[in-house]
């Protein structure tokens, strides 16, 4: 066990912090971003909208595929991403986020997600906190306390649909709180040196709380599958994320993202997102749109790897990232490059862990119910229908949805109503 948790360990360590082989520089990165520039030129509209904290992901596997997540979804990290992704979880789970952003700013968040039969639910909060520092033309210090901006996230979502075949349309919605702290600030003198005096009320004036919400839809399929799994290699997905009217005449970061994730080998996963931003108090001034694609690969049963680009105009992103599952516990970290950090060992870098609570038993049901299947395929084939009746009628009252064993019913009886018309044939021509 020593050994293996060394293995992980180093192996997590290593992969994300191996961007530094690439000797990138500022030069370097600046090369990137004039690179999306020259895609999509200026964008002039960039940074006008409110609540900046809306932006920036907690972390996680989704901020390791540079936001490509919307269509993946599928684990504690959906509810920034896609509202509908709880009604399709496995696990419960609880998830708590350190995200290191910019110099001493840093965002700390906590998610919780559950589902019960085809009805998945969630909650989550995020908050940004930097220190309000202001100086006097003496060089003392004369504020003091935090700029902060939050979010709390209620979620929920419902499979329509779902059975054996098909895998369902997930319909969901999340309801947010958005909120900002401003500590109070001194005033000037005629040059904007500030004087010293702490003007009473002033952060008030300048903090705002704001309420919102966001809608997905999100369905698994099968495309050009060339593995063996019951479970789905693709996913499609389309959110519509911050809907809300405007906080102290400044938009809401309102965007329609459209979303793909396809699995062509088993262990390897590919997402791309497109984004649509609106600024809906005038739609002249919206941002404009961006992409991002991202790549998971499963190395062992314990390590992944993932990685992602986000080309966005101003905002290029590069992350790289990696996760180890020790029995319960997921530890995700991941590094992040873009025009707001530099490319240091500890800037921009974000934690994330995520406790399995377990799967509510639906691991167990699912197991039972292909025992009773496959033990009724035995006996039909031995002839013994009715053996074959109960072993089939038990699973569906496990699985309502599992349509093979209602197949089977329907043959078997299909197969005796043809037998009793027969019996009554011969009765009457008797």
């Amino acid at each position: 066990m020593k050994r293996f948790l060394i293995l992980a360990v180093s192996a997590l360590f290593f992969f994300t912090h191996g961007i530094y082989a690439l000797n990138f520089d500022s030069d370097s990165y600046g090369s990137i971003s004039d690179f999306f520039d020259s895609i999509f030129g200026p964008d002039e509209n960039a940074g006008l909208t409110a609540f900046p904290v809306l932006n920036i992901p907690m972390g996680g596997r989704a901020e390791g595929m540079a936001g490509a997540f919307s269509a993946v979804s599928d684990d504690a990290s959906f509810i920034e991403f896609n509202p509908a992704g709880s009604s399709y979880l496995n696990l419960s789970e609880l998830a708590l986020f350190h995200n290191n952003w910019i110099g001493s700013t840093k965002i700390e968040g906590l998610s919780y997600t559950n589902r019960i039969g085809d009805l998945g639910y969630a909650a989550g909060t995020k908050w940004l906190y930097t220190p309000f520092t202001e100086y006097n033309i003496y060089g003392e210090r004369v504020s003091k306390g935090y700029y902060t901006e939050g979010t709390a996230i209620l979620n929920v979502s419902y499979n329509f649909f779902s059975n054996y075949y098909f895998s369902g349309l997930s319909v969901g919605a999340n309801l947010k709180g958005a909120f900002r702290i401003m500590p109070d600030y001194t005033d000037s003198d005629d040059l904007g040196n500030p004087r010293g005096d702490l003007i009473s009320g002033s952060g008030l004036s300048q903090s705002a709380f704001m309420m919102m919400a966001d809608a997905g839809l999100l369905t698994r399929f099968n495309f050009l599958k060339t593995y063996s799994s019951r479970d789905n290699n693709a996913s499609a997905a389309l959110v519509l994320r911050n809907l809300g009217p405007p906080s102290m005449n400044e938009s809401l970061p309102t965007a329609v993202v459209a979303g793909f994730s396809y699995k062509p080998l088993k262990p390897l996963l590919v997402s791309f997102d497109f984004t649509l931003p609106l600024n809906f108090t005038d739609l002249s001034l919206s941002e404009k749109p961006y992409w991002a694609i991202g790549l998971s690969a499963a190395v062992t049963n314990f390590l992944s790897m993932r990685m992602g680009v986000m080309g966005k105009s101003g905002s290029a992103r590069i992350t790289v990232g990696s996760a180890v599952t020790l029995n319960k516990i997921a530890l995700d970290i991941n590094y992040t490059l873009d025009l707001l950090t530099q490319m240091q060992p500890l800037n921009r870098v974000s934690l994330g862990v995520r406790f399995n609570l377990g799967d509510g038993g639906r691991a167990a049901t699912a197991a039972r119910v292909d025992e009773l299947y496959l033990s009724g395929l035995d006996a039909y084939g031995e002839g013994r229908n009715q053996d074959a009746l109960s072993y089939w009628e038990e699973a569906l009252r496990l699985n309502p949805k599992f349509q093979p064993a209602r197949e089977g019913i329907g043959i078997i009886q299909g197969a005796m109503n043809i037998q009793q018309r027969i019996r009554d044939m011969q009765t009457l021509n008797f």
